[in-house]
């Protein structure tokens, strides 16, 4: 297993297993709640602090629709002014202190709330993966439960090695998000698969993606590594108070045939994408640290003219979100 990495959202790497006991599920709580278990074993309990993407900075800015967004659903979102957004960046992991340019601090996520005009709001969550390690959030608390499982004293093969022979993905996609040198410096991805709805009712899946304007900018493993331990979060509020950060925001269209059920399955890359408009990233709120602990991004918090696909992960994270947000309100 030294060869590859541990994948995903939690990007637990082997130092986190092996120094922890693993976890015993309850078989009385739900799927959710043994996700959020295992995730706090592994990562600690941090009072007041997210189970996963637990550091991070909160920043707002705004949303302008383009033309063609329009066009492609009714949602009020793509119609009319610029709607306010609020941002929040984060590393990976439910460790507060991880170090920005650890490789277990990736996949980066953004995670947005944009303001609708008639005061209700819709949720975007993304990371920098470009495809989920598994399907189902079954198969995602059982990841973890592997890792638990799989410290260096385990007998092989381990329960990790076992369980990336049956999920292949789990093996490859933690290599596709990077360290960036800027928060504003990387694309973020939409795993799941949504719906757009037009005026006519026609239905369109798609998956978003958000590109920075600048382009991407990607560090060499030891070049992150070797950045202060808080670079990311301490760089992006002067960046933005210099000049705000854009990222182009764009929707994969499916084709007929694509998979919209499966999040380990990325559509390929000749799929049409659709330019929806572009989020300009202004300003950190001034007390982050604060501002962030009442904020709960939900997959599921659309409008009109956006709806959910058959994506079996969309509830998974719904129902793992509303848990870790239950604890650390308490």
């Amino acid at each position: 297993m030294r060869s590859k990495r541990i994948p995903y959202v939690l990007a637990v790497g082997l130092g986190f297993a092996v120094a922890t006991a693993a976890p015993v599920l309850a078989e009385e709580a739900t799927t959710a709640e043994q996700t959020i278990d295992v995730m706090n074993k592994l990562f600690g309990t941090h009072p007041g602090k997210r189970a996963n993407h637990a550091k991070g900075v909160v920043a707002e800015g705004s949303f302008t629709p383009s033309a063609e967004a329009a066009r492609i659903s009714r949602a009020s979102l793509f119609r009319g002014p610029a709607v306010p957004v609020t941002i929040r960046f984060s590393d990976a992991t439910g460790v507060p202190t991880i170090p920005d340019g650890s490789k277990d601090a990736n996949p980066h996520g953004m995670s947005l709330k944009f303001k609708l005009v008639d005061g209700s709001e819709m949720d975007v969550v993304l990371n920098a993966l470009k495809y989920f390690p598994v399907a189902t959030g079954e198969a995602f608390r059982d990841l973890l439960q592997a890792v638990a499982e799989s410290g260096p004293d385990a007998a092989h093969p381990t329960a990790l090695e076992r369980f990336i022979q049956a999920h292949p993905a789990a093996a490859t996609a933690g290599a596709t998000a990077k360290t960036p040198s800027s928060l504003a410096r990387q694309t973020y991805n939409g795993v799941n698969a949504f719906v757009f709805v037009d005026k006519d009712d026609r239905r369109q899946p798609f998956r978003f993606r958000f590109v920075p304007v600048e382009g991407e900018d990607i560090l060499p493993p030891e070049e992150a590594a070797g950045r202060a331990p808080d670079y990311l979060m301490a760089e992006i509020g002067p960046r933005i108070a210099r000049a705000p950060a854009r990222f182009s925001v764009q929707a994969q269209l499916a084709a007929l045939g694509d998979p919209t059920n499966d999040a380990t399955k990325p559509w390929p890359d000749d799929r049409r994408f659709v330019d929806l408009g572009t989020l300009t990233v202004s300003k950190v709120v001034p007390d982050s640290a604060e501002a962030e602990k009442a904020l709960l991004f939900m997959p599921n918090a659309l409008t009109d003219g956006v709806e959910v696909s058959d994506d079996p992960l969309i509830d998974a994270r719904v129902q793992a979100y509303a848990v870790s947000f239950g604890r650390r309100s308490q």
